[in-house]
């Protein structure tokens, strides 16, 4: 197994298999960390990268692959939750089974990570954990309404968790992307039923994203960023990737929330 140039650190990323996951797994692992990826699918072989077959929504899954990290390294030095996927449609045709499906992968997967890997960053007094979250977390996107409510909670979350884990100097920080050229926009759920009551917004809305997806920033661009974030020795609560989302979310910030929001509406619509 690779040795670390950081003294044998070791790193744990969710949703590794494929897209931003995969890109930072191979930057952490050029960097000389030893890397544990955990995914359901399979992913290429790497020999400086360790696949685990693991669904996030299953706590128990979720413990025995902590502990075999633990077993075999002693300690996880960074965790990066990345899994996640996304559906579209309007709010009230949702069914709540798809609505209840991406809550679980999205926010209580990163939950149930978080809670496995804690106690041990506690037991030897140090630790990083890096959401990967979205500027829709703040800027609510039409016809995205669970993935942004997802991404919201999960800024939530690492606020309270930087309070509750300062004791223990274990430091939690999420990164916001905007638009990321990946396969995330093929697998996708996406559902216009509906369009004809909405006059044809549901289609024109998840059109758009589309586009901006695939004309956004190649997944190596945010890798670097966390490999960044993993090498700072403090950290902010929340960082963005580009100029142009560090100016949207600055315009959320400053503008009143109406405002904001109608322009996100009128940018999908």
């Amino acid at each position: 197994m690779k040795k670390s140039k950081e003294s044998g650190k070791v790193a744990l990323v969710t949703g590794g298999s494929s897209g931003i996951g995969k890109a930072v797994c191979e930057s952490l692992a050029k960097d000389g960390y030893i890397v544990y990826e955990l995914s359901r699918r399979e992913r290429e072989k790497q020999p400086e990268i360790i696949h685990i077959s693991c669904d996030v929504t299953d706590e128990n899954a979720v413990k025995l692959s902590v502990e075999q990290i633990i077993s075999e390294c002693g300690r996880i030095d960074l965790l990066v939750n990345n899994a996640g996927g996304g559906i579209s449609g309007a709010v009230e045709f949702t069914e709540s089974e798809d609505a209840k499906r991406l809550f679980d992968v999205n926010f209580f997967g990163n939950v149930a990570l978080t809670s496995a890997v804690v106690p041990y960053m506690r037991k030897v007094g140090c630790g990083k954990i890096i959401n990967i979250s979205s500027v829709a977390g703040d800027l609510s996107i039409p016809y995205q309404a669970f993935y942004s409510a997802g991404k919201a909670a999960i800024n939530s979350l690492t606020l309270a968790l930087r309070n509750e884990l300062k004791a223990f100097n274990i430091k939690v920080c999420a990164l916001m992307p905007g638009d990321v050229h990946t396969g995330f926009t093929e697998v996708r759920k996406k559902s216009v039923v509906g369009d004809d009551i909405y006059g044809g917004r549901i289609n024109r809305a998840v059109s758009v994203m589309e586009r901006d997806e695939l004309n956004g920033m190649k997944p190596e661009t945010l890798a670097k960023k966390v490999l960044k974030l993993a090498k700072k020795r403090r950290v902010k609560p929340f960082y963005t990737c580009g100029i142009k989302y560090a100016f949207f979310l600055f315009l959320a910030k400053v503008l009143p929330r109406s405002l904001s929001n109608f322009i996100v509406g009128k940018i999908y619509q």
